[in-house]
């Protein structure tokens, strides 16, 4: 299982490498008609939201009640990847010694998804089990626990350093209020006020999307971005909410030191 764990891990930031890359390239011809972000890092079942769907009349009809537990290989229950974040928490003193992106105590949750089984296990081996992604700030490490959902005990648990998965939405918000608070943020203020007309208050007031900054990407690197990659360092793309975009490409937060550098 530990080797499941470490191959998922890889597999999540090989994933998140391929899609700055594909981001860059769009980003380097135009922007996007909309802005995505992580979000919850919550798979659904089937791959559909969780959100209310529209009938092909234009109704809104609520979504289908889920079960708490889920079958074989389909995606975690809500109900499930709540029990599982609960006792990968509670485990190790994860909760008391991990620090958010706020700093507050615990650590920052990128994603919870099913975990992988062997191919073909069966009995105990073919068990649900919850893979929970964190990143704990005052350790600048990723930290991986697999939860077995049949027995609730935390089965695996990796940490790792200079690993950087795709960012939550709760950290590019972080990110965007530290731009926007910052120097750096001054022009991001001026086109939002001609944009709307008004006063861009905080990340609230824009639609975020982004992506971790890769140092490799560039041929030299800031004095103060250098300890990207061991740090966590994001690029925001902000949208203003039902209007356009605002180009923020230049600016790199490290969330880790809390600083605002610039590129290009």
């Amino acid at each position: 299982m530990g080797t499941l764990v470490r191959r998922h891990l890889g597999k999540v930031v090989a994933g998140g490498a391929l899609a700055v890359a594909a981001t860059a390239a769009m980003l380097a011809v135009t922007l996007p008609d909309q802005a995505g972000a992580e979000g919850s890092g919550r798979s659904t079942a089937a791959g559909t939201s969780r959100q209310d769907a529209v009938a092909p009349e234009g109704r809104v009809e609520a979504a289908p009640d889920e079960g708490s537990e889920g079958v074989g290989s389909d995606p975690l229950t809500d109900a499930e990847a709540e029990r599982a974040e609960k006792i990968a928490l509670n485990s190790n003193g994860l909760r008391a010694s991990a620090r958010d992106v706020d700093g507050d105590r615990g650590p920052q949750r990128l994603s919870t998804n099913l975990a992988e089984n062997e191919p073909g296990a069966t009995g105990d081996a073919a068990a649900r089990r919850a893979e929970i992604v964190y990143y704990d700030y005052r350790k600048d490490a990723v930290i991986a626990k697999t939860v077995n959902l049949a027995t609730g005990k935390v089965e695996s648990s990796n940490t790792a350093h200079n690993v950087q998965p795709p960012p939550s939405l709760a950290e590019l918000s972080e990110a965007a209020g530290l731009l926007i608070a910052d120097e750096h943020g001054k022009g991001l203020k001026e086109d939002y006020r001609k944009a709307t007309g008004k006063k861009l208050d905080g990340p609230g007031d824009l639609d975020l999307s982004g992506f971790v900054f890769r140092k490799e990407t560039l041929a030299a690197v800031p004095s103060d971005l250098k300890e990207c990659g061991k740090h966590r360092c994001l690029q925001v793309v902000a949208k203003v909410k039902s209007g356009p975009w605002i180009d923020t490409r230049a600016f790199v937060v490290d969330l880790s030191a809390r600083h605002v550098g610039r590129v290009g």
